[in-house]
């Protein structure tokens, strides 16, 4: 098994078949991952409370921004 597949595995996309769509899907899944990652930091204790949030909220304004660019292409 690949490593990369194993931490970061994709999944198909079952949506509307175009472009658009399909970027975003990906953004949304690495977002996904992210989360996940933070999460489990913060959880564990080897990420404060504050730090996992701002992360959390940086991440957000990035999936927004990611929207915002696909939407007006």
């Amino acid at each position: 098994m690949n490593r990369s597949n194993f931490f970061r595995p994709r999944y198909h996309y079952y949506g509307k078949n175009n472009p658009k769509n399909i970027s975003f899907n990906t953004y949304l899944q690495e977002f996904s991952h992210k989360i996940s990652y933070i999460s489990s930091l913060e959880t564990n204790g080897k990420l404060s409370s504050d730090e996992a949030y701002r992360q959390l909220k940086h991440l957000w304004k990035q999936l927004k921004k990611a929207k915002k660019q696909i939407l007006t292409k």
